[in-house]
């Protein structure tokens, strides 16, 4: 793509309802990563939670705060700021961080309920299922094949032109930058299904 900048619409063009949208994203914003990281501290210091349920919500938390940090505070500096561009390499990267920690939080959950059935179905077993270097091999697994999925994505949304520069979101989607395209997105959209 030859573009330089993108417009995120946002959720809003009115600018009085700007500073209402600001004061009720930015609380939910840092509630959310509040109430992550106290799982995360929670996790860690209590002895008694180091198990691989716990050790997967934890994880879990992490790529929450992540994901949600990866899209809330440009929206919240475009709503301050009342600008609403976002540059080229700004857009693709935040394409394939998203697309990353979306990756990685549905292969979390997975593997959590993958850890439940364990521990329903062969109760006797599960320490021995359920040990520690499988539950590291999860999360590594996990991380591994959804980067090279995100990198496979932007790779292939480098070679894209674009004319339509209007993204009617608060952050760069991948479907989203696809619909703008001049170019043929065809091997683009076979490839996400």
């Amino acid at each position: 793509m030859g573009t330089k900048e993108f417009l995120l619409l946002g959720l809003s063009e009115d600018p009085e309802l700007q500073p209402v949208l600001f004061g009720l994203f930015l609380p939910i914003y840092l509630v959310t990563l509040l109430g992550n990281l106290l799982i995360i501290l929670a996790v860690s210091s209590d002895p008694h939670l180091h198990t691989p349920m716990y050790f997967f919500l934890c994880n879990l938390s992490f790529t929450d705060m992540s994901f949600i940090s990866t899209t809330v505070p440009k929206m919240l500096i475009n709503i301050q700021r009342q600008s609403k561009t976002i540059s080229y390499t700004g857009c693709l990267t935040q394409v394939c961080f998203v697309l990353v920690f979306a990756g990685v939080e549905n292969f979390l959950l997975a593997a959590m309920a993958y850890d439940r059935y364990v521990a329903i179905c062969h109760p006797l077993r599960y320490s021995v299922i359920m040990n520690p270097h499988l539950c590291v091999l999860l999360i590594l697994l996990s991380l591994s094949i959804s980067i090279l999925d995100a990198l496979i994505h932007s790779l292939m949304v480098l070679r894209l032109s674009c004319t339509d520069l209007e993204i009617p979101q608060f952050f760069c989607e991948l479907d989203q930058v696809l619909k703008l395209s001049c170019s043929a997105t065809l091997t683009n959209k076979s490839y996400s299904i």
